[in-house]
Order: structure tokens, then sequence, then C-alpha cells
């Protein structure tokens, strides 16, 4: 079933003082519960990980990358399957995986509800989510200058939600020739960087150590912790780092770039990627 992300209504518009009635486009919000399965000694084990909220589109992708930089999956292999629409519930997808894979909740202490901006909420330490990294600082990869400040509007214009609403984040995977590989929207940053994450999962594309992610918005924590998992070396985002995000991607020998606008953007970290 085809899931619609966008929602149609009547604003009023006022433009130097006039008003008028016209039609707009919102970007869809809703939940999603992501709900994982499996059995251990012919004992059926069920259990809610997360409720976020997303735009509806890619969830199987969403649940996937979720549940894989939080470390409670680690290759393709071990799912079983994946159901959208668990049920008959809206909203739900629920992830059987193979029989016998267990279920380490220990070191995923998140609040049950999230929202769509979401960074670290819910964690019970720093050191929780960095435990599962990739080790990216062994990538090799570098790419060119000029490859770089054609990201951002390859990004935009295949953003095809935001361009009809303006309200959505967006993650983009590319080659170190800036090429787009694939990219996904969502009204949380977070939720789009799992989705393309998830998408790299289901297809045995990880790691992603010869690609460039680009974030449309600033880059936080959580986005390094979650590129870093799937093996991410370079990350640029249209905004700004935050201090965390510059010291986790200092320590794993990242590549940090932030307001990467046109011609201009600076380097936070990992400069020896980027070759002028």
């Amino acid at each position: 079933m085809k899931q619609i992300s966008l929602n149609k209504i009547e604003i009023i518009k006022v433009i130097a003082g006039i008003k008028n009635t016209e039609n707009d486009l919102l970007a869809i919000e809703e939940p999603l519960e992501i709900k994982i399965a499996t059995s251990i000694d012919n004992l059926k084990i069920q259990k809610s990980i997360s409720v976020t909220m997303r735009t509806p589109a890619n969830d199987a992708e969403l649940a996937l990358g979720f549940l894989y930089t939080e470390g409670l999956i680690s290759n393709a292999n071990q799912v079983l399957k994946v159901e959208e629409n668990y049920l008959f519930q809206e909203n739900v997808v629920l992830i059987t995986l193979q029989k016998e894979v267990e279920l380490d909740l220990k070191n995923t202490e998140r609040n049950f509800y999230t929202t769509s901006s979401c960074g670290v909420c819910g964690k019970s330490s720093i050191d929780a989510v960095i435990s599962k990294l990739y080790r990216a600082n062994i990538s090799t990869i570098t790419t060119k200058s000029s490859v770089l400040i054609g990201l951002a509007d390859t990004l935009r214009n295949s953003q095809e939600v935001f361009n009809k609403t303006g309200g959505l984040h967006a993650s983009a995977i590319f080659d170190n020739d800036g090429k787009l590989l694939y990219m996904r929207e969502d009204v949380g940053r977070h939720n789009a960087l799992d989705k393309v994450i998830g998408y790299a999962f289901q297809n045995n594309l990880l790691p992603l150590s010869n690609c460039i992610l680009l974030l449309s918005g600033r880059i936080s924590f959580e986005l390094v912790q979650k590129a870093a998992v799937a093996g991410i070396a370079i990350i640029a985002a249209i905004g700004a780092p935050s201090s965390l995000a510059v010291q986790l991607g200092t320590e794993q020998n990242l590549t940090l770039i932030g307001f990467l606008r046109g011609n201009n953007y600076n380097i936070y970290c990992g400069s020896q990627r980027i070759i002028d």
C-alpha cells in the first residue's frame, strides 16, 4: 500500500497586507511504532522498541536502519521478515528475526516515545551509543572540493516532498565523485538518516565507507554516531555541527563539513580527506 506523505489544506496567505485563500501542502507527521519479534527455545518474544514521529514512507527502511544503528541487529541474515501495517494496524512495523537471534536491549535504553527531532533523548549514557562504531577511521576515501560544492544543489533538486512543502529534512548518499546514489526525506533528521542506512542494510551495501553523507540541516551527535555505525567517513551538512558532534568526529577520525553553501564550507575535522 502506497503511503501518503502530503496533506492538502486551505490557508489564508497574506502578501503585502492583502489576504487570499489558497491551497497549501503540508508534510505529514504521524507516529510509527517499531516492534521486534523472535523465537528462543520455542518461546515467542515480541517487544515494542520505539515510537517515533515520522513522515509516512519507507517505513521498513526506517525500522531496519533504527535497529541497526542502535545495535540490535548486525546483518540482514538475522531478519526473517518485515511487516508494515502489522495486523492491519496503521503506523506499526514488526520485524521478525530468525530463530535463536537474541535481543540485547541493555545498551538501548531509549524512552519509548521519541519526537521527530529527538537527538540523544532517553539514552542512559553517551557510552551506550558509541559502542558499535564501524571504526570509520580506517576509510581512505577522499573527495575533491569541487565535488563538495555541487552536492547541495543536487540534493535540493531531488527533494520532491520538500520542494512542495518546505518542511522536511533529507539525508543523501553520494559517491566520492558527487553522484547521488539515493536519498530519503522525513520530518525527523535522524529518521531520514535511518531510512538511507536501512536501505543500505536491506541491499547489503554496508559499510558505506566509500560514500559521502549529506544532511539537509545541522549535524548532531546522534547523526554522527549513526553515520559512523554505517561506516561513513565524510559527513557534510547545510547547517552547523554541535560541539559534541565535532568531538565524536575528531575521536573517530571522521571528516565533518558544515555550512555547505555554494562555494563555501567549513571543515571541522578530518581535512585530509578533502583534496583542493
